[in-house]
């Protein structure tokens, strides 16, 4: 897109902080981060919004990888505001910590902050079609999930819908997939971040599946990965419940199950580890210190109060750097201890 196209772009559409945020970190980062506009979604009035990825560190895909995401839905803003304050933590490291540029040279981050700008920008959980796009995957749950909120067909008008059956996927979601596989399938060791708020009090880091209260594969690496965020900050056991997230409640549908699942059929058990996590911060809390922000369709989701904002992503600016940290070294919590992946397919 030219300069005078954005321009006009900006001044077509109302004010939006948290994609003005993304292209601000990627105007003042330099040769750090590399981006490119991965898809465009319509909203209503024929303009269109960008979906941007963007990587930092090595080029070699093979490398250890973490996947940050945020913005899947569009009134969770925090997700997203949380997932950019790393991003320019982290690249304000880079300028000068020599130890933190040398990691990056085996190591590689890829992101997705804002995935669903259109959402977002129009105060709606779903898309501007009205589609929950953590229920729009081709996936079944394999008992009955809670009615509605595990995914249904029934109106777009109502939250958690799928989207019509034997339909393509929403651009937004098939964006995320293609994204994923092409970014991080072929990595030695995976993990994803996926930011979201909108459920209890507590802070939640839940492992797949939502289709299933059994049977997932990397259960192993899961619990052990867990351990070590215990063992290496046990004053944060207090703050994050982790748990598969069908121990709440299951759903039809969900990306990242569809996701692994591609994953797991491509490399299989003596494959590469990728484990999408999803840290689900515990919005009720920030309700219950302030009452009136119910009264608001951003306040089930969103701390209101600006310093209550900037102490929740210092909160999570740790967990997300300890993510960053155990890709990187795998042989501390992964069962295939840092065996290279040509290796384990072997066995």
């Amino acid at each position: 897109m030219s300069r005078s196209n954005r321009k006009t772009e900006r001044k077509s559409l109302p004010a939006f902080p948290e994609l003005e945020q993304i292209q601000q970190l990627i105007a003042t980062s330099g040769d750090l981060v590399r981006s490119r506009v991965l898809a465009r979604v319509k909203i209503p009035g024929g303009e269109t919004l960008p979906i941007i990825g963007l990587a930092i560190g090595s080029n070699d895909k093979r490398h250890p990888t973490l996947g940050l995401f945020g913005g899947i839905h569009g009134l969770e803003r925090v997700g997203t505001v949380t997932a950019v304050a790393y991003l320019a933590s982290l690249i304000q490291n880079l300028r000068w910590d020599k130890h933190a540029r040398k990691r990056f040279k085996k190591c590689r981050l890829v992101a997705i902050p804002l995935i669903n700008p259109g959402g977002m920008l129009m105060k709606k959980r779903g898309n501007p079609n009205g589609v929950d796009l953590m229920r729009n995957a081709d996936v079944q749950t394999r008992r009955p999930p809670p009615f509605l909120i595990g995914g249904h067909r029934i109106t777009p008008l109502l939250w958690w819908y799928r989207g019509r059956a034997n339909r393509p996927m929403e651009k937004e979601a098939r964006t995320v997939v293609d994204f994923v596989e092409k970014e991080m399938f072929e990595s030695e060791c995976a993990l994803a971040l996926d930011f979201h708020s909108g459920f209890g009090i507590k802070d939640r880091l839940w492992y797949p599946y939502a289709k299933s209260r059994r049977g997932f594969p990397r259960l192993e690496e899961a619990l052990r990965f867990a351990r070590l965020l215990e063992r290496t900050y046990p004053q944060h056991l207090y703050r994050y419940r982790i748990e598969p997230q069908a121990k709440n409640y299951t759903t039809h549908g969900d990306l990242w199950d569809y996701i692994f699942d591609r994953h797991w059929k491509i490399h299989g058990e003596h494959g590469p580890v990728f484990i999408p996590w999803t840290l689900e911060m515990g919005s009720w809390r920030w309700v219950q210190k302030n009452p009136r922000q119910i009264l608001s369709i951003l306040g089930p989701f969103n701390p209101m109060v600006p310093f209550r904002l900037s102490r929740v992503m210092r909160q999570h600016l740790v967990l997300t750097d300890f993510f960053l940290r155990a890709v990187d070294n795998p042989s501390a919590w992964s069962a295939t201890n840092g065996t290279p992946p040509e290796k384990r397919r072997s066995k």
